[in-house]
């Protein structure tokens, strides 16, 4: 790369400000990154182009372990692109991780996530430890941190596990883009409908009838419908619950017993009980 792309890009003003903008101009950068975005000095860059990105996930810990839930909407800008996204995919036996972002960057990481867990078991004739799993996931992140200044790969997770040694316990993580991780004592949400979702969850947490992890299997699954649902009614990236498609989050549960994925017939008949 030459010495400074800054020198050579005698007609860009303001680079040191919009270093982004400069890689745009001089073609090193994707052409949605910037895509609807006021740039310095200028008018808004529009462009036909949009990645496609799945929100809301959230997870929280319960009586059972972790409830892990994710909405079924995928959108490129304001379009929906298709709407029975799979957001939270199995890993192992006892791990979950749930996509905000890009899915085809996520999906990536799913999978090689599951190679290496698969590989180490086979290989050690022993799981892989909950702090080696949580780094792996991380790892990826840094690893595509590229992308995520180009604007076309950002991808912000969710890792649910249980943890079977020394002591065993359900164990919740999320990250952010460049990887860092953060471990959950209660809940998570990321993704653009996680604000209304978090201060449900902490509604619930503090002052409901009962604290998250005190919760039953179907107080659980209302709590995750009403978060999602109420999330959507202010985010149109956050599909919630589609009344008339008939279309429910996606809800899965890891504990020491392993990871069960909640029939859509159940989600269905506890919404329409205890939500609708």
């Amino acid at each position: 790369m030459e010495p400074s792309l800054v020198a050579l890009d005698r007609n860009f003003s303001g680079a040191a400000g919009d270093f982004p903008e400069l890689l745009r101009r001089r073609g090193l950068l994707a052409p949605g990154a910037t895509a609807n975005s006021k740039l310095q000095g200028g008018t808004p860059h529009q462009t036909s182009w949009q990645p496609t990105e799945a929100t809301t996930i959230l997870a929280f810990k319960f009586s059972g372990g972790v409830l892990v839930a994710g909405d079924r909407r995928a959108t490129a800008g304001n379009t929906v692109v298709y709407d029975r996204a799979d957001k939270v995919l199995e890993i192992d036996r006892h791990s979950i991780m749930a996509i905000a972002g890009v899915p085809a960057t996520a999906w990536e990481m799913a999978r090689v996530l599951e190679h290496s867990f698969q590989y180490f078991r086979r290989t050690q004739l022993q799981e892989m430890s909950v702090d080696g799993k949580v780094r792996a996931l991380s790892k990826l992140l840094r690893d595509n941190f590229g992308f995520v200044m180009q604007g076309v790969g950002v991808v912000v997770p969710i890792f649910a596990t249980y943890d079977s040694h020394p002591k065993p316990e359900a164990r919740l993580y999320f990250y952010d883009a460049m990887g860092a991780q953060f471990e959950a004592t209660d809940y998570a949400a990321t993704g653009s409908g996680s604000p209304a979702v978090r201060g449900i969850l902490y509604y619930e947490n503090n002052w409901g009838a009962k604290r998250l992890q005190k919760l039953g299997e179907d107080e659980a699954v209302s709590i995750a419908l009403r978060a999602l649902d109420t999330a959507a009614e202010s985010d149109t990236a956050t599909g919630g619950v589609d009344r008339g498609g008939k279309i429910y989050p996606l809800i899965k549960i890891v504990s020491r017993e392993g990871i069960v994925t909640f029939p859509e017939s159940k989600i269905a008949a506890v919404f329409k009980e205890t939500v609708a």
